[in-house]
Formats: structure tokens, C-alpha cells, sequence
């Protein structure tokens, strides 16, 4: 899914460079992500969150209900 519609950015881009270590402000200057109008940031931010050590992605697998992790609800600022 695009999820940066000015620079044509990813959830696969954001996720690769998120599980590499990078913080969503590394991503941000390596990709460009959010530097434009800035809609795609709160998503942005969040895929790089699910992706940080703190939400592995072994647990987001095995949830069988998802809304209570933060950033994941169908009503997120996701949508382009």
C-alpha cells in the first residue's frame, strides 16, 4: 500500500528500513517520507512503531484482536 502519495512511498519501504534499525526520522530523511504535505506522517509513524522492538512482529501475528495496539484501528490516518 502507498502510504506517502507525494513521494510514492510504501508500507513495504517503511517496514524494511524500520526492522533494519532505523527510527521513523532516519526513514524520514532517507526516504523523504512526510516532508511534503505531511498527511502519510501518523501512519508513517505508526508502521515504524509496530516494526520497533517493542511491538515484535511475532506478537502482532498471534493477536487475534488488534485494536488494542496503538495506531491500529480501521478509522487510522492511513487512508489516502
Amino acid at each position: 500500500m502507498i502510504v506517502c502519495v507525494c513521494r510514492r512511498i510504501s508500507d513495504r519501504e517503511i517496514t524494511r528500513h524500520a526492522k533494519a534499525g532505523m527510527t521513523f526520522d532516519d526513514i524520514q530523511f532517507e526516504l523523504g517520507v512526510a516532508t511534503q504535505c505531511g498527511q502519510c506522517e501518523g501512519c508513517a509513524r505508526d508502521i515504524v512503531n509496530q516494526c520497533s522492538a517493542t511491538f515484535p512482529v511475532a506478537a502482532l501475528r498471534g493477536q487475534q484482536d488488534r485494536s488494542d495496539l496503538p495506531g491500529w484501528n480501521s478509522s487510522s490516518s492511513c487512508s489516502a
